[in-house]
């Protein structure tokens, strides 16, 4: 009985250690799979596109609809700070988003000058006459001779001269008597510079001398020649102006902005574009005290030796002038240019913290030309995003967190402020939930920010005439928008004030029809203000602000009067603080003008006008 009793334990022993083994290899088995699958998926990155959320995508690229680089979306951020985004190292290589760590550096300051050589003008001279007559001679004909000191320039023929001689030729006669009167005849023909040599002569010779030389005063090459031979001339006429080139002036142009950095004293190098591969050296010795009216620049000047020749005048010159802004003795915090955000009243960057982000706003010093000085809101040793900042902070927009345009979040959801994005609508309120109709809805208030483009005018049909004259505005509009992508303030600037230059040119009375002709007046005279807006100042932010008034006018003349070409109507709807802006272009491909080089792919063509 006992034997049996050992094989029924025996045999329960068996079986329970065989389900044991069973639910280890299979049970534990199924739920270790599952949660190493569920981890994968977690860990799973990925990408879709900050303007066109619908997007999804497993790896890094460009977005098909509009072109802008893809952004990751949020991973997991659970326990963490609500306004950080987290982002995967994996990830941040593959955005190609790189972080620095702030520490203090030198603030140097390069300042690019433009300017032109010029003549000196305490070496510039007005030769004049100091005999009155007629020309019978000239000597010196052209512009650029050069001259020296003593030298004969014209003869002159004066008939008040003649009878100054004869009076005191009668006065010599009677000298004896009157010696006062002799003396006062000579003291005459002194006043017209006639020396005592010339007078001796004419006593001598006991005749008037006819003809009298005209000697130049100075030594220096003539730089304007004022008369012709049989002019008559007056006494202190200036009949030739005369300049020392031995030593010049550069004359450098100074905007409003950069006279803060430069001093009488600070020095300069500059190179000379007549003269390439030579560098030179010098001091600004005077800067202007007032500012030009018309060109808004103040004039630095650096002296130069010019005994060579090699400096003409007008010849185009570029300088650097080096400065050290920062307290003496001290460092300062500074950061690139890429790792700001400035949305025209804050300044914010992107802190690294752990392995999320956060916005912070910053208060920016002087600009040290790629770099900011930091003059509040940042600490040595924290760590910001240095570039893929754009990227980031699409991507923070995109879910909801505190960013540039929305500092104070958007409720965590995956959208742009103020605009459902898709995504899980069943965690959305209903408030942020927008139809088709009122997504359009929105769309088109924005882009009624400067003038109503839904409600446009039938073509006009103008003269041709007028429509070359037309398209001459049309092609420095075309050029005005590549400087804006190539963010080139100086060339905006200078194309402005080509654009302006030509709409003086365009002339009204080919329009004969009374709806073109006052269509035009009022079209012309928004555009004439805002070019001569751009042209008026180098901040490139404040031209833009103007460029997208100019721009929405402008697309209202080119779709009422043509331009014999197709022409491409495109939007950006982050432009003007997220209302949108318009553009013209003649290629289909997207080159932003409103941010340039940070995102020149930001937009989509809207129209199409033939």
């Amino acid at each position: 009985m006992k034997a049996k009793n050992k094989k029924l334990l025996k045999a329960a022993g068996i079986l329970v250690i065989g389900i044991l083994l069973g639910w280890l290899l299979f049970g534990g088995g199924e739920t270790k799979a599952e949660n190493h699958n569920h981890t994968d998926a977690e860990i799973e990155q990925i990408w879709t596109c900050s303007m066109h959320p619908q997007i999804r995508k497993n790896e890094p690229g460009l977005c098909p609809i509009c072109g802008m680089d893809l952004i990751p979306l949020e991973t997991a951020n659970e326990g963490g700070d609500p306004d950080s985004y987290q982002m995967s190292e994996n990830a941040m290589k593959l955005a190609n988003i790189t972080t620095m760590i702030i520490g203090k550096s030198s603030a140097n300051k390069e300042i690019r000058l433009n300017g032109k050589v010029q003549i000196d003008e305490r070496n510039a001279y007005s030769q004049s006459t100091h005999i009155p007559g007629r020309i019978e001679q000239i000597f010196i004909n052209f512009t650029g001779e050069k001259i020296g000191r003593g030298q004969t320039l014209a003869t002159v023929y004066s008939p008040e001269l003649v009878t100054a001689q004869e009076e005191l030729l009668q006065a010599a006669s009677i000298k004896e008597s009157q010696p006062e009167l002799f003396e006062a005849a000579q003291e005459k023909l002194r006043n017209w510079k006639i020396g005592q040599a010339q007078i001796n002569q004419i006593l001598a010779n006991k005749k008037p001398i006819q003809r009298f030389a005209i000697r130049a005063d100075v030594n220096g090459v003539v730089t304007k020649k004022m008369v012709d031979l049989g002019d008559y001339v007056e006494r202190g006429m200036p009949i030739y102006e005369i300049s020392d080139l031995s030593k010049v002036w550069v004359l450098f142009d100074l905007y409003e902005s950069e006279l803060a950095w430069v001093k009488e004293g600070s020095e300069i190098e500059y190179t000379i574009n007549s003269l390439p591969g030579e560098t030179f050296k010098g001091k600004i010795s005077f800067i202007d005290p007032l500012i030009n009216s018309q060109t808004r620049v103040a004039s630095a000047r650096v002296e130069v030796s010019n005994k060579d020749g090699r400096l003409k005048p007008e010849m185009f010159a570029s300088g650097i002038v080096k400065n050290d802004i920062g307290k003496v003795d001290s460092q300062e915090i500074v950061i690139p240019k890429s790792a700001v955000l400035w949305t025209g009243k804050r300044s914010v960057v992107y802190m690294k913290e752990g392995q999320g982000f956060k916005m912070r706003e910053i208060t920016l010093g002087p600009a040290l030309g790629d770099a900011y000085i930091v003059k509040n809101g940042l600490e040595i040793g924290e760590e910001i995003v240095s570039n893929g900042t754009f990227t980031v902070d699409a991507a923070v927009q995109l879910a909801g967190k505190p960013s540039m345009m929305s500092p104070e979040g958007n409720g965590g959801g995956n959208s742009m402020p103020g605009m459902d994005m898709g995504g899980d609508k069943s965690k959305k309120s209903s408030k942020a939930k927008m139809s088709a109709e009122e997504m359009k809805n929105m769309d088109n208030s924005k882009i009624k920010s400067d003038t109503d483009h839904t409600k446009m005018e039938k073509r006009i049909v103008v003269s041709t005439a007028f429509k070359n004259q037309f398209k001459k505005v049309f092609e420095q509009y075309l050029n005005l928008k590549d400087a804006f992508t190539d963010d080139d303030n100086n060339a905006v600037q200078k194309t402005a004030k080509e654009l302006v230059n030509s709409m003086t040119k365009i002339d009204m009375k080919l329009l004969t029809d009374n709806d073109a002709h006052n269509h035009w007046m009022l079209i012309s005279k928004e555009i004439n203000a805002s070019a001569t807006s751009i042209s008026k100042t180098s901040d490139i932010e404040v031209q833009r602000n103007h460029f997208k008034h100019l721009s929405a006018h402008l697309i209202k003349a080119v779709k009422l009067f043509g331009v014999d070409q197709q022409v491409y109507e495109q939007f950006c709807p982050m432009a003007n603080d997220n209302k949108g802006a318009y553009w013209l272009s003649l290629s289909k491909e997207i080159k932003n003008p409103y941010f340039g080089k940070a995102m020149p792919t930001c937009g989509e063509t809207k129209t199409t006008i033939k």
